[in-house]
């Protein structure tokens, strides 16, 4: 269920503006599929409409933590995939060239999110994921206190998979 925090991340009013974008990320997971079920840092995520139960998906960058994936709304909760999971925790993942099914769970304690990404920096496998890897390593100390106050505000997913062992 969805917190009443009272704050909201400066990135949620740009949202209606991003909802112009949806079309050409449509295009762009039709068009690159075989590649994007492989890249690393990146899951599809497979939701359950909240109104209509047909299947949503949508590209995000993550983090693996042993066998659980972390996502980051950065939009908070007006992001669809978010208030899609508040109504319904399953899920599928395409993730390295295999679908997963796991159950969401959206975390809700503002240490536990920092903790999160203090064990696990999530950033964009691109040219500019070298960049941010090595800013995360070489000037962890400094980036560090930003990405914890970033995500203080945001929805953090902890995805597990239903049965590990398979």
């Amino acid at each position: 269920m969805r917190p009443d925090t009272g704050r909201e991340p400066g990135a949620a009013r740009l949202h209606g503006l991003v909802r112009l974008w949806r079309p050409f990320e449509l295009a762009v997971i039709r068009a690159l599929r075989p590649y994007l079920e492989r890249a690393p840092g990146y899951v599809l995520l497979t939701t359950r409409g909240r109104r209509s139960g047909l299947p949503r998906e949508v590209l995000l960058p993550c983090a693996r933590i042993g066998d659980d994936v972390v996502v980051i709304s950065t939009y908070g909760w007006r992001s669809n995939w978010i208030r899609n999971l508040a109504r319904d925790p399953r899920v599928a993942l395409t993730c390295n060239g295999r679908v997963v099914h796991g159950t969401a769970e959206v975390v809700d304690d503002v240490q536990r999110k920092q903790a999160l990404v203090s064990a696990e920096p999530l950033f964009l496998a691109l040219p500019i994921g070298v960049v941010w890897g090595l800013v995360w390593t070489a000037l962890r100390a400094l980036c560090a206190p930003l990405v914890r106050r970033w995500v203080a505000a945001r929805p953090v997913v902890v995805i597990r998979r239903d049965h590990p062992g398979l």
